[in-house]
């Protein structure tokens, strides 16, 4: 076929010869014919070759957004193909559009389609440093994305970088729900930078702290006493609410809150409300503002009856409780106190607690009403009849009675008749035979005692009551039993520096000198040693007997020695007798009597030897 082919162009061209053209351009076989010269084709080539930029791998250039995808941005660095980045690159700044410049790092000039990979993320952070210094020496305003929450704080993303915002420069005003911050892009200040650990913070609150400052200065050169004002409660703390007056806080204590009692300003006020205050005071600075909202309505002593009078009856709610007695609420902000001593006619010390508690509403009798001082005093025990206008009829002297034991004194027992009917029961009255030197030996608080009435005294409420009167006085009796000189047995129940308590016969108590328990073989009696012990002393008047034990046998010894003097007086004077009767008679003696005398002193030598 190729042989065809040539035979028909021999055909064509005849005998003509076809020679080759020189300088034919290969390259312009199926293209349009150029007009262009070899200089203006060189030019034109620079041109073209002027808008393409020479880039390489890894490093950060300008560009410019040409389009925007859902997944991408399109950007033109001045390369052959426009390049490709992430959208959530840029989340941080959703208000990006075509035309912005943005710095991106080259990451790939051909990925496996043959695409340029950019990345604004790594630029951003190659830079960031720069970038974050420049920001804190000019003190510009930048833009940052908020991540997420941290202890403290948010984490921001400032070109690239996790920057720390602090809760406390987050706004003004105290911030409690950090989370509705998370996703935001916010403006920040850069108030601090630590190299070393590569910390940055930043701060949206400075951003318009300047400009609440001028506000403030505004404010606080037009405040006056008395000002009526509106704000907003900022803070609520146990003590009272910090209000917001638009850039200048104020604070209204918890005692100007309401004209009644508060517990916590909760009950009165709540978070981010707008109220209307007043203004109270404030420093010379006007640096600190006291406010008050009670002020603005009338206080509540105006509004009380005029024809309230004391004497009246009043019912109210106990407000406080305290140990001298309970404040009793009238009406919001009218008070009234019942002390602990108007509450019982009984005289005995107690706390209001153990007649009221907080809540409770109780009715009471004005005792005094002081409208200037606004000062009201109440009491509930004048609601019941007083105990002491019957005193005289219902315990008359000599009567008998049931009495429980309330306090002890040094000098008696005071006990309760019935409420707030109280007696004396002095230690003396106790007992007709013992010796109390503390009520407490005889019995106990909270016992139950029969008494006597002795005495009383309406006019000072005093009563005089005995135990011991309720039986016969037995020392009558005594006085012919414990005769002086008499023996009885006892046992020790006490020994102090000086004498010793003996416990008697019949219930009665003697008492003996430490001499006076000396044993009969020398030693002394000791604390619950029984022994016999002799009267030396029975006082009726003063109920008072004097034992010993030494005595006894003190007495015994003596009786003896007595016993043997007198034997021996009686053999002296028996010699006595025989020796005259021989001297008489020696004149008329004879030899044989001379005899007969000297068997007669050997009989009286011998007789005097079996007395000895």
């Amino acid at each position: 076929m190729f042989t065809q082919n040539t035979n028909q162009i021999n055909k064509m061209s005849g005998s003509d010869k076809i020679s080759p053209i020189e300088d034919f351009n290969w390259d312009a076989i199926g293209k349009k014919s150029q007009v262009y010269s070899s200089e203006e084709r060189a030019k034109l080539e620079k041109q073209y070759e002027d808008t393409l930029n020479s880039i390489t791998e890894h490093e950060v250039i300008d560009g410019t957004v040409v389009a925007i995808t859902p997944k991408d941005l399109l950007v033109n660095i001045g390369y052959k193909s426009d390049g490709i980045v992430p959208l959530n690159e840029v989340r941080y700044n959703p208000e990006i559009k075509v035309g912005d410049k943005l710095e991106v790092y080259v990451e790939s000039q051909e990925d496996k389609s043959g695409q340029l990979m950019l990345s604004h993320k790594k630029a951003r952070a190659l830079r960031s440093w720069d970038r974050v210094n420049e920001a804190l020496d000019n003190e510009e305003i930048i833009k940052g994305y908020v991540k997420c929450r941290t202890k403290g704080g948010l984490i921001a993303d400032v070109f690239g970088i996790e920057a720390f915002l602090p809760g406390s420069q987050i706004d003004v005003k105290p911030i409690r729900d950090y989370d509705v911050y998370v996703g935001k892009i916010m403006e920040f200040k850069v108030v601090k930078i630590n190299k070393e650990f590569k910390n940055v913070v930043v701060s949206h609150k400075a951003l318009i702290e300047e400009e609440l400052e001028q506000q403030k200065k505004d404010i606080i050169s037009k405040l006056e006493k008395g000002q009526i004002l509106e704000g907003i409660v900022k803070n609520i703390t146990s003590y009272g609410v910090f209000i917001d007056l638009g850039g200048v806080d104020g604070l209204i204590h918890i005692t100007d809150l309401s004209w009644g009692r508060v517990t916590h300003p909760e009950e009165i006020v709540q978070l981010d409300s707008k109220i209307n205050v007043v203004i109270l005071d404030f420093d010379d600075n006007k640096k600190r503002i006291a406010l008050g909202l009670k002020q603005l309505t009338p206080h509540p002593w105006d509004a009380l009856d005029a024809d309230l009078k004391v004497g009246d009856k009043v019912t109210g709610k106990v407000v406080v409780l305290a140990d001298y007695g309970a404040f009793i609420e009238i009406l919001p902000g009218v008070e009234g106190l019942i002390h602990v001593s108007e509450m019982s006619w009984s005289p005995h010390l107690r706390t209001a607690q153990d007649f009221m508690s907080v809540g409770q509403t109780v009715e009471a009798v004005i005792l005094t009403l002081d409208r200037e001082e606004r000062k009201m005093s109440l009491g509930v025990k004048q609601l019941t009849t007083d105990p002491w206008t019957t005193v005289i009829d219902k315990y008359a002297v000599g009567t008998q009675h049931t009495a429980i034991v309330r306090n002890f004194t040094t000098f008696g027992i005071f006990v309760e008749l019935e409420e707030g009917i109280d007696g004396l029961i002095h230690i003396s009255d106790l007992s007709w035979s013992k010796k109390i030197k503390h009520p407490s030996e005889f019995c106990k608080i909270g016992d139950k005692i029969e008494v006597k009435v002795l005495e009383i005294d309406s006019e000072n409420r005093r009563l005089s009551l005995g135990h011991k009167q309720l039986e016969e006085n037995p020392w009558g009796v005594f006085e012919t039993v414990f005769t002086v000189g008499s023996i009885h047995s006892g046992t020790i129940t006490q020994i102090n520096d000086k004498i010793a308590v003996v416990a008697l016969p019949y219930g009665v108590e003697g008492t003996a000198p430490l001499r006076h328990l000396v044993k009969e073989d020398g030693t002394s009696l000791k604390v619950d040693d029984h022994a016999d012990f002799k009267v030396l002393e029975f006082n009726k008047d003063t109920k008072k007997i004097i034992v010993s034990h030494s005595k006894i046998h003190e007495d015994e010894l003596a009786a003896e020695k007595s016993v043997e003097a007198d034997d021996k007086k009686s053999a002296e004077k028996e010699e006595k007798k025989a020796i005259k009767k021989v001297k008489d008679s020696v004149e008329k003696t004879t030899f044989g009597d001379i005899s007969a005398l000297s068997e007669l002193r050997d009989e009286m030598q011998e007789s005097e030897k079996k007395n000895k």
